[in-house]
């Protein structure tokens, strides 16, 4: 990597404060105690998974949750679901140690966006904001990750009027959250192919450490540190001049973020039909399907050559894509963009749905070991 493309990167910003429309309608009626003591909670709940990440932290006696009692607390089967998730995240962290990668330290905060209570039952959307630190910050590597997440918390009250919360639902098109735990894949329908057959990808190894296969940043002409600024300027909002596919069931931002910061450094529109693979464009008014869907892109990607596959994850570079099918079905799920590499060559990508920036490869590795990858150099 370039002294140039690397000082894209330096001095990131911490997540500022964005919040995603709640799907949960407030109601104004209910008391600012009940909204704050459910809001307490839900820190606690997501706090606890973060430092569950953390070395050294995350032990039973520092558990924020365990001093829950009362008025409001987990239910018994929200407590074996919290115990079960730090279990995997602690896990997903000795995973991530034999990486290399540590973390030493964990922020967690959320905010209640919206409340509904009707007789024993009460919804909240919260909004969660992360960051963690990095262990091994070298030279101008970054110093830590970050996401903001949105979830629905569901909270039954029993007949003394005591709340237990009873379900967590994620409310964000992705699940991508560094301390956010799996959740069962359904197996989608393969998507039916064009008359000459849209290309297939090869899959990336995650094998660390990679064989080595340097990027020529001048050789294409495009321009990967405008890739990257832009990746960097919008990865926790929304730029007006496109559409906003996060959240309602819209089916996720992810592939549509990752034109826009290709776009920005140098992908030029090829106009035609929506639904011709061999096409590529978008703005706020139209866009093809290459433009915004995961598996449309790879076709358009690879059978125009402005990409090729690379053999391992650990050889993307400034302005490659990442692309992950969760649960191996042959359709791929999640598109990334990378925007960091450090000096042992671990790439940092960024990403909407949900909304994160330099989350390491590794992190990604360790946290869905069974998923297959897909690495594309720009």
């Amino acid at each position: 990597m370039t002294a140039a493309a690397a000082s894209v990167v330096a001095g990131v910003a911490l997540v500022p404060n964005w919040s995603a429309g709640a799907a949960v309608t407030d109601d104004p009626t209910v008391d600012a105690a009940t909204k704050a003591t459910f809001q307490r909670l839900a820190d606690a709940v997501f706090t606890d998974r973060t430092q569950a990440l953390v070395e050294g932290a995350g032990t039973k006696e520092t558990r924020r949750t365990s001093g829950f009692s009362g008025s409001v607390r987990l239910s018994g089967g929200q407590t074996r679901e919290q115990k079960s998730a730090l279990e995997e995240l602690r896990d997903r962290r000795g995973r991530l140690a034999r990486l290399g990668e540590t973390y030493r330290a964990g922020s967690t905060k959320v905010t209640l966006d919206a409340t509904r209570v009707k007789g024993r039952h009460a919804k909240v959307a919260v909004t969660e904001t992360t960051t963690l630190t990095y262990g091994k910050a070298a030279g101008k590597s970054p110093e830590s990750t970050g996401f903001q997440a949105h979830h629905e918390l569901s909270f039954t009250a029993d007949r003394h009027g005591d709340w237990r919360l009873t379900g967590i639902r994620d409310t964000d098109d992705g699940y991508l959250a560094v301390n956010q735990v799996a959740r069962p894949e359904v197996a989608k329908p393969q998507a039916e192919a064009e008359d000459d057959g849209p290309p297939s990808a090869a899959r990336a190894a995650t094998a660390w450490p990679a064989p080595a296969n340097a990027k020529n940043f001048s050789a294409t002409g495009y321009d990967y540190k405008a890739m990257v600024a832009y990746a960097q300027k919008y990865w926790n909002k929304y730029n007006p001049d496109y559409p906003n596919f996060n959240g309602q069931g819209a089916g996720g931002d992810c592939t549509n973020f990752v034109s826009q910061a290709l776009k920005a450094g140098g992908w030029k529109h090829v106009p035609g039909y929506t639904n011709d693979f061999h096409k590529w464009f978008g703005n706020s008014e139209i866009q093809s399907d290459s433009f915004v869907g995961v598996n449309e892109f790879s076709w358009f990607a690879l059978s125009s050559k402005r990409v090729t596959s690379l053999a391992n994850v650990y050889q993307l570079d400034l302005g490659d894509v990442l692309q992950v099918d969760f649960n191996r079905d042959g359709s791929k799920d999640h598109s990334m963009i990378v925007t960091y590499r450090d000096r042992r060559g671990v790439p940092y990508v960024s990403y909407h749905s949900t909304n994160t920036y330099n989350r390491s490869v590794a992190s990604l590795v360790a946290s869905y070991p069974n998923a297959a990858f897909y690495a594309y150099r720009t």
